[in-house]
């Protein structure tokens, strides 16, 4: 064998060694590094609406809309009280209020994308035949070390409120890089109940835009996107997220 093909098969060997220890270093590493706070994406009953998922938050809206600042719409007009608004001007006032308090709720409505992925059983589904519930909804792939180490945490909150919130942990099942054996065998191995979806056809994926691993929504129950998490989430954080979408 030549120098040079001697050299070129140690540069292969040191290049797989050091991908792989990376690999095992992110792994390692990652659940750690990745928590990530939660991103408010639409409005719910505590708090004010903020930006939609298209557009960046911006703190300065949500003082504008501070709950506190509103005008009280029975607050007198007239800061002398010498003449009392007559009857006509009352039901006007009063029409005018409740035509804003409609835009207001309209503008609090934040519906989330729907889509169709499959059960264990091969079964077509859609995220809105789980609608009536608050939703938890999560991305993630067995291959993910930030996945792996959320999901006791998760499985927890399942076993707590399972009842009351749905829980729906959608798998990135691509057909290569994760299976769906591949997925039902890890979930299998790790004792994990709650209810495990498989987006074979990327339709979740796509109308969510989830590019990264592992990835959480908060929806409450009239199906209006209220939160999301990009990244692993530890359980106070989980815990954070469900309390704005259910109220026990």
């Amino acid at each position: 064998m030549d120098k040079k093909k001697k050299t070129w098969i140690i540069l292969v060997i040191a290049l797989a060694v050091l991908l792989g220890g990376a690999y095992a270093l992110y792994t390692v590493l990652s659940p750690q590094l990745s928590h990530s706070a939660l991103t408010v994406t639409g409005g719910s009953p505590e708090q004010e609406p903020a930006a939609s998922p298209e557009e960046q938050p911006n703190e300065d809206a949500g003082a504008a809309q501070d709950p506190d600042s509103e005008t009280d719409p029975d607050a007198p007009q007239d800061a002398d009280g010498e003449t009392e608004p007559d009857e006509t001007q009352a039901a006007e006032g009063e029409a005018d209020t409740d035509e804003t308090q409609g835009a207001d709720s309209e503008a609090e409505a934040n519906p989330v994308p729907d889509f169709t992925v499959v059960d264990g059983a091969g079964n077509e589904v859609a995220l809105s035949d789980y609608f009536g519930k608050p939703i938890v909804l999560n991305f993630w792939a067995s291959w993910c070390g930030p996945c792996q180490s959320e999901m006791p945490d998760f499985q927890a909150a399942y076993e707590a409120l399972g009842e009351d919130v749905q829980f729906l942990m959608v798998n990135m099942t691509d057909g290569s890089r994760e299976t769906l054996e591949s997925a039902q065998d890890y979930i299998a191995q790790q004792g994990f109940t709650f209810p495990v979806l498989f987006d074979t056809a990327s339709s979740a994926a796509i109308a969510y835009g989830v590019y990264s691993l592992p990835t959480t929504y908060f929806i409450d129950a009239q199906g209006n996107g209220i939160a999301q998490a990009r990244g692993a989430i530890d359980a106070e954080t989980l815990q954070t997220g469900i309390d704005m979408i259910y109220t026990p």
